[in-house]
């Protein structure tokens, strides 16, 4: 028997105390008066961090509760017959049932404003700034070194124009430039090459997101509508949200897999 386990074994042979699990109870119920105590007391760096590690969890535990919520949805009943005799004047009406049904629509609105998916790839290699940005030499003797060359595949709108050379500080290659993406859907199994409508994040920041930057676990929205997807409520879905599971700048294409 390892050493310092001398409690365990005690409790395998004689079994716990008979008030054992009522004071494990209590001791649950004083947590939390011990952990605001603490929070209230708690100053400087040491204040800060539990702030921000309480702040996270109670997130989480939002997050959760509203993902269990479900509301009453409408839809037509899948045979028109009644299940039950009606009278003459309900005949004409379309038959509906209630039925209990998770909101695909409102998980994918609260998921956007969270900025947080389930996703394939949750974890991905961090990209230096020196391999994201090759600087470029400007100026009549070529001395200015502010401008910077994208190294990696870009996403930009069917509306873009390019800033006059003079000012323009971060310049997007038109041979690294892509509007196209193997979307793969993880339940049907099969490959569509769809539209890319934006890109919603890029885990490596903000501002590569703004970019238009495709790297390796970027967050595209696709155009799906030629998919035939449709909503709880019959609509047909537009726009969806997939992640890129490929080096773009290597493969010379975008392969993703849709977020369902």
């Amino acid at each position: 028997m390892p050493q310092n386990e001398h409690i365990e074994l005690h409790q395998k042979r004689y079994g716990k105390r008979m008030d054992h699990f009522e004071r494990m109870r209590k001791k649950e119920a004083r947590e939390v008066h011990k952990r605001s105590q603490y929070a209230q007391k708690a100053i400087g760096l040491k204040g800060k961090m539990f702030a921000k590690k309480r702040h996270a969890e109670k997130i989480l535990m939002k997050k959760t509760i509203a993902m269990h919520e479900q509301r009453d949805n409408k839809h037509k009943a899948e045979d028109g017959a009644p299940q039950n005799a009606l009278p003459a004047y309900l005949l004409e009406r379309d038959q509906v049932d209630r039925a209990k049904v998770l909101s695909n629509t409102i998980k994918q609105k609260r998921k956007e404003k969270a900025g947080k998916w389930e996703v394939p790839l949750p974890k991905v290699r961090p990209i230096a700034e020196d391999e994201m940005f090759k600087v470029l030499k400007s100026g009549k003797r070529m001395k200015k070194s502010w401008k910077r060359m994208i190294t990696k595949v870009t996403f930009v709108g069917q509306g873009f124009t390019r800033k006059p050379p003079k000012y323009e500080r971060f310049i997007r290659p038109t041979g690294l430039r892509m509007t196209k993406a193997h979307v793969t859907h993880p339940e049907l199994k099969a490959t569509f090459c769809l539209d890319i409508i934006g890109i919603k994040k890029n885990p490596n920041g903000q501002m590569y997101t703004q970019l238009g930057v495709v790297t390796k676990g970027t967050i595209i929205e696709v155009n799906v509508s030629e998919l035939g997807l449709v909503t709880p409520g019959g609509k047909v879905v537009w726009g969806k949200y997939a992640q890129v599971t490929n080096n773009p700048e290597n493969d010379g294409c975008i392969n993703a897999i849709l977020l369902v």
